[in-house]
Parts: structure tokens; C-alpha cells; sequence
């Protein structure tokens, strides 16, 4: 079965985006740029997965931790970055039991 003119598109869009997305991450600053806004965005998501996954709406569980629904909210927000450790405690905590945060260093790769 031949591809169709439309799949030919996608894959060679596919493989341009991987070759831009290589020549931009091969700069060691956009590199490590990168990695911390994909660390941010993981951190919102992952606290808003285990909020849904403990059955909890945001109002349940700022009641919980003593704070407004907002502040929840702000928590959860794409790109928020002002997390103290103890906030993330304290949001692990209040989802119940069987929920724990894990905090990882990574080294520098040796060049």
C-alpha cells in the first residue's frame, strides 16, 4: 500500500520539526532553558493528576490545606514556578494516604 500524498506531509513535517527541535537543543543554554520549563510544566500537571486521582476538586482540597480555592488554583497553574518545599509537602499531605513527593538532582553530563 503506497502512502498517500497527505501522510508524505506528515512524516516529512515530523522530520523537520525533529531536526529543528535538534539544532535548537544543541545550544547548552536553550538546553537547559528547556529543561527547566519542561520540569515547571510537569510539576503543575503531576499535582493536578494526583488531585484527580486522590477524588478531589480543588475545594476540597484547599480545605484541606487551609487555604482559599485560588490559591489551589494557582498551584495547579501552567508555568507557576514559586513552589516552596513545604507548600508541596503540605499539598502531598493533604491528598491522602498513599501520595508522596520524590525529589531528584540531576549531575551535570561530564562533556
Amino acid at each position: 500500500m503506497s502512502e498517500t500524498p497527505s501522510t508524505d506531509r506528515t512524516a516529512e513535517g515530523a522530520q523537520r520539526y525533529d531536526a529543528w527541535r535538534e539544532r535548537l537543543l544543541a545550544d547548552p543554554a536553550r538546553y537547559t532553558l528547556y529543561e527547566q520549563e519542561a520540569a515547571k510544566k510537569e510539576l503543575w500537571l503531576q499535582l493536578l493528576e494526583a488531585r484527580q486521582a486522590a477524588g478531589l476538586t480543588q475545594a476540597q482540597l484547599a480545605e484541606r490545606l487551609g487555604v482559599s480555592q485560588a490559591q489551589v488554583a494557582r498551584i495547579e497553574k501552567r508555568g507557576y514556578d514559586a513552589y516552596t518545599l513545604s507548600t508541596l509537602r503540605r499539598y502531598i499531605a493533604a491528598l491522602g494516604e498513599g501520595f508522596q513527593i520524590e525529589v531528584s538532582i540531576k549531575y551535570p553530563q561530564p562533556t
